[in-house]
């Protein structure tokens, strides 16, 4: 009985050096070496700051208050919030705050429930609240799905092609850039199929917004230069 115990004990003590200390730390060094931006979760740093990451879609607006500067909460405690107009919006989140990195999730709605049937709706009139007035005859039927619905993680980048066409409209006027510009910025932040064939094109929100503030600055620059 004592060899038993001593040899399980043993065994427990080398498994958990072996399997919990020195190959997590054998693939983590191979990581770092061979790919590290990866390995790191693709940071973006601008001047030696941490702005975000090219996996993680983050909030692009103000926190919502009622009139009286109090927040406006969800049911579960969590803050809302008021979409800038200047910055392409990323696919609704169902986490807790929204885009919480943290703590991913999915709505797990079914397609039969009436909350999912409210959710939509909700989304659907707060896409038009913000899109169709820099896109006259925008309708339900013309919103891309990815517009109105959640990811499986809640903080997926990426936004469909035609999610951003739409979008494209009213972040040109409000930042007083040609659509043209905004357009080829898109095209520069969208990333291909996988492997050329697997799923859909995918334009990554966060680099793109990055993208546009640079763009705004130099536009701004070359207007304001004497």
């Amino acid at each position: 009985m004592r060899k038993d115990v001593v040899t399980a004990i043993l065994a427990v003590a080398v498994l958990t050096v072996l399997l919990g200390i020195a190959y997590p730390l054998f693939i983590t060094g191979v990581a770092q070496v061979t790919f590290p931006g990866n390995a790191n979760g693709q940071q973006i740093k601008q001047h030696g700051r941490l702005v975000g990451s090219k996996l993680l879609a983050q909030v692009y607006g103000e926190p919502a208050l009622d009139r009286k500067g109090t927040p406006i909460l969800t049911s579960t405690g969590a803050p809302t919030y008021n979409p800038d107009p200047r910055y392409f919006q990323p696919r609704p989140s169902a986490t807790s705050p929204v885009y919480n990195a943290a703590a991913t999730t999915f709505s797990n709605l079914g397609p039969n429930s009436k909350a999912t049937l409210a959710e939509f709706q909700t989304n659907v009139q707060g896409y038009l609240s913000l899109e169709a007035p820099y896109n006259p005859g925008l309708t339900v039927r013309r919103i891309p799905v990815d517009a109105v619905t959640t990811s499986a993680s809640g903080v997926d980048p990426d936004i469909s092609q035609a999610n951003a066409a739409i979008q494209a409209r009213r972040v040109a006027a409000v930042r007083h850039l040609p659509l043209a510009v905004v357009e080829r910025l898109i095209q520069d932040n969208t990333d291909g199929r996988t492997l050329g064939v697997l799923g859909e094109p995918g334009v990554n929100v966060v680099k793109l917004n990055l993208a546009l503030d640079q763009r705004s600055r130099t536009h701004l620059a070359s207007v304001t230069r004497p």
